[in-house]
């Protein structure tokens, strides 16, 4: 099928030469800056226990709010089609990565999401399965993500 096909660029810029270079493990900063043509650059670096900056995003953060992030745009279409109304969506999604293994071994969104009166619940609860099943950065990893979703609920009349 024709025109199916997206493609992503990306530059990663690295800044942690420090005038030495790789001379050594801790010789090098793992500074580095993502960006993309016409998007505000992100600050990266490496996980702090490998030498990083905790004040740039690592790898590792990143990986885990695309999963987060894919799957609630996938959820609010599926909300809006289905007409459940959300009416708020905060996700505090937590990976688990064993570095002995050098891998993720999952990650645990846990959406808590404010409801319209009038919404089912029933029905939002499993629009998430079906989030879950097109979101496309989670049909990319080999790892398994679950979705602990929780809700609230909020009077939209005068919305």
């Amino acid at each position: 099928m024709a025109g199916q096909q997206h493609l992503y660029q990306v530059t990663v810029q690295w800044q942690g030469s420090r005038e030495s270079g790789t001379t050594g493990y801790r010789d090098y900063g793992r500074e580095h800056q993502l960006s993309a043509p016409g998007k505000a650059p992100i600050d990266g670096s490496a996980d702090p226990a490998f030498l990083g900056d905790h004040d740039r995003w690592n790898p590792e953060e990143l990986l885990v709010g695309s999963l987060s992030a894919c799957h609630k745009l996938w959820y609010l279409h599926l909300c809006a089609e289905a007409g459940v109304v959300v009416l708020a969506y905060e996700d505090h999604a937590e990976g688990e990565m064993d570095a002995a293994l050098g891998r993720f071994t999952g990650v645990t969104l846990r959406p808590v999401i404010t409801l319209s009166d009038d919404s089912s619940e029933a029905l939002a609860r499993e629009l998430h399965e079906k989030a879950h099943e097109k979101c496309f950065i989670a049909a990319s990893v080999n790892f398994e993500v679950g979705c602990e979703p929780t809700f609230a609920r909020r009077d939209n009349s005068n919305a």
